[in-house]
């Protein structure tokens, strides 16, 4: 009878409760790692966040033969627009590549959106008819401001949100210990972010609240098995209990997040330069995702101290206490 495909030996117990001191100790590195590097570099926000212009440009076609794109002549030429900070990055392809200028000074009395919309045009103008503007963004100084506010305020109401679903479905100890984890998943991410100089804006934003429910989905599983077990061996040692639930969902978790990171690896490398910042929070999200389910959220669980006989056992003892006595 076919009974499913299994990707963890059962059989063996991995002691991954053992060596926990040495995972934290990596685990604990990293995060304060991730601190100092936000706090030395901070994030390279986007023009989501800090306002100004973007465009997406490909050289035409010639001859049938694909454009190329000039990176030199074409810093000259917005360069001597004199529209400020200004930034050329060649992508993928030799014909494509992405303009970003900063947000324009204006004087007192004038409108920044029009004169933001203003640089838009003379950029254009400049390009020229050989080059192919695909894609324009304009964002103003008042729209980045609150969208950098709503990003801050959306991150904190979802952690705040888990915080209050797994301690009403399980208990206070599991709720700080999934927070902890979920937490430590963001702030690396956004080190990793911080360090390679990425563009982080609004997808981004959204890219982590993918990652904290995917986290927290995971670490849910791991939590779910330890309460079981926690019922089942009433004797077991705190640590040897937990050890056997991480393997015992082990499984689980190798499926999903192999499954998941090809998904998404699978867009980072084929999709456009839009959705690469995305994709690359998730894909890193996922392995950062699961290393903290595995080694960051049950040995903190450990360390807080989880109660054999919480609430919730205790009513459940009691309610097959009281099945028993009735049917005898």
């Amino acid at each position: 009878m076919f009974t499913g495909v299994d990707f963890w030996p059962h059989k063996k117990i991995f002691p991954v409760m053992d060596v926990r001191r040495t995972f934290v100790s990596i685990t604990v590195g990293m995060f304060l790692a991730s601190i100092a590097i936000l706090a030395i570099h901070g994030l390279n926000f986007g023009i989501d966040f800090k306002g100004g212009s973007l465009f997406e440009i490909q050289a035409k076609s010639q001859d049938g033969k694909p454009g190329v794109l000039d990176i030199g002549d074409l810093r000259q030429k917005v360069g001597a627009l004199g529209l400020g900070d200004v930034q050329i990055q060649q992508l993928d392809k030799a014909s494509d590549a992405l303009i970003r200028i900063e947000q324009q000074k204006v004087q007192e009395g004038q409108d920044p959106e029009r004169a933001q919309q203003a640089a838009a045009g003379k950029v254009q103008a400049a390009l020229g008819e050989s080059i192919e503007i695909r894609r324009t963004e304009v964002v103003g100084s008042a729209v980045s401001g609150e969208l950098k506010w709503a990003g801050i305020m959306a991150v904190t109401f979802a952690m705040f949100g888990i915080l209050f679903y797994i301690w009403f479905r399980f208990e206070w100890q599991f709720a700080v210990a999934a927070i902890v984890a979920t937490v430590h998943d963001i702030t690396i991410t956004l080190g990793v972010f911080s360090l390679l100089n990425m563009d982080f804006g609004l997808s981004e934003v959204a890219a982590l609240l993918t990652l904290a429910g995917y986290s927290i989905n995971d670490t849910v599983v791991v939590f779910d098995r330890i309460r079981e077990n926690l019922r089942r061996y009433k004797k077991m040692a705190l640590d040897q209990l937990m050890n056997l639930s991480i393997n015992e969902t082990m499984s689980r978790t190798v499926v999903t997040s192999g499954t998941t990171l090809i998904a998404v690896l699978a867009i980072y490398v084929f999709g456009t330069e839009v959705i690469k910042g995305f994709a690359f929070a998730m894909l890193f999200g996922i392995i950062i995702g699961t290393w903290s389910s595995i080694f960051v959220a049950s040995p903190f669980l450990l360390w807080v101290g989880v109660k054999r006989d919480w609430s919730g056992i205790a009513k459940s003892d009691k309610a097959t206490a009281a099945a028993a006595a009735a049917r005898t």
